[in-house]
């Protein structure tokens, strides 16, 4: 495995880059292609010298295939990310996701690439039937009309390509689903971030103790977050480990509530917060957690417990929250 030279597409994105530092520090050859739409090649400054970075998008089929030539494997990571994509931008989001994973399968294909790595995502199967999920649940779109599906629904598209495909053309596909993965420089559409900044905000506006901190939903829905250093173990164990036309969940089993997330981000900001509940996002789910005894049995062991990881990743926002960068 240490010869194999790997392409991860969306690679100066924030599991991406994460990934690509990994890989470097194992002494993997590894080439990047991002046209930093979501992400920022500094995330790899420190390893800018040990890679290959290649400015292109997935959605062009020739740049693909280029990036592709002389791999060993593809790491297919590019996406739009962020909730607040998915509604206001569903047609981007479902543009990167279809072309990106038919120009990734016709540039392994041409160029003999027989191993791909797929991220997907929780959003596949949506509210599931059990929690914690396993890799087993149903696939869900509940409303095609409702645009926060496009990133679920390109997520479905491109797991069905990934491992149809895989029988035919390739001698390794695995699909791996991250759920919650956190940590610094994530990005800035995400609920952490985004509690962060409103609490700073919130806290120089108003120097009494308690802070009124207004909220999507009743403060109960829950989410296991994984923090973005156990996250890369876990995927390490799947690039190692992992079978044949199989699908991993990465994440943790310990369940938080947003009203807990609110709550240890006004810790960090030294104040009590009184939840204000307000409207749900529609499609939202009430509860999220991924079953990873799968991914145990290949050796994984979730280390960073949530209220550290959010303590490291609440003081990156609050030192960096004038980098805000959005999608224009």
């Amino acid at each position: 495995m240490k010869n194999k030279q790997y392409l991860v597409t969306g690679g100066t994105g924030f599991i991406g880059s994460a990934l690509v530092q990994r890989l470097v520090k194992e002494g993997y050859d590894v080439r990047v292609i991002d046209n930093d739409i979501r992400g920022a090649k500094e995330r790899l400054k420190d390893v800018a010298g040990k890679i290959e970075l290649v400015k292109g998008d997935v959605r062009n089929p020739e740049e693909v295939q280029k990036a592709c030539k002389g791999r060993d494997s593809v790491i297919h990571l590019a996406y739009i990310n962020g909730t607040e994509y998915f509604y206001k931008m569903p047609e981007l989001v479902l543009e990167v996701a279809v072309k990106g994973m038919i120009n990734v399968i016709d540039g392994c294909i041409k160029e003999n690439v027989k191993e791909l790595i797929l991220a997907s995502s929780s959003e596949v199967y949506q509210t599931a039937e059990k929690t914690p999920t396993d890799e087993t649940a149903q696939l869900v779109i509940p409303d095609p009309l409702n645009p926060r599906y496009s990133y679920g629904g390109g997520k479905i598209i491109s797991e069905l390509m990934a491992l149809n495909y895989g029988i035919k053309y390739f001698d390794r596909v695995i699909v791996f689903r991250p759920h919650n993965v956190y940590g610094p420089e994530m990005g800035w559409e995400h609920v952490i971030p985004q509690f962060v900044l409103r609490m700073k905000s919130l806290c120089q506006k108003n120097k009494s103790q308690k802070i009124r901190f207004p909220i999507q939903g009743t403060g109960k829905e829950t989410r296991a977050f994984c923090f973005i250093d156990d996250f890369i173990d876990g995927l390490m164990l799947v690039l190692e480990k992992g079978e044949h036309l199989s699908i991993y969940h990465i994440g943790t089993m310990e369940e938080i509530s947003i009203k807990k997330v609110a709550e240890g981000v006004g810790k960090y900001f030294g104040r009590e917060v009184e939840i204000v509940p307000g409207e749900a996002a529609k499609g939202g789910t009430a509860r999220r957690c991924p079953d990873i005894s799968k991914l145990k049995k290949l050796g994984y062991n979730p280390k960073m417990p949530f209220h550290k990881g959010l303590k490291i990743t609440a003081e990156w926002y609050d030192k960096n929250s004038g980098r805000v960068r959005k999608i224009q």
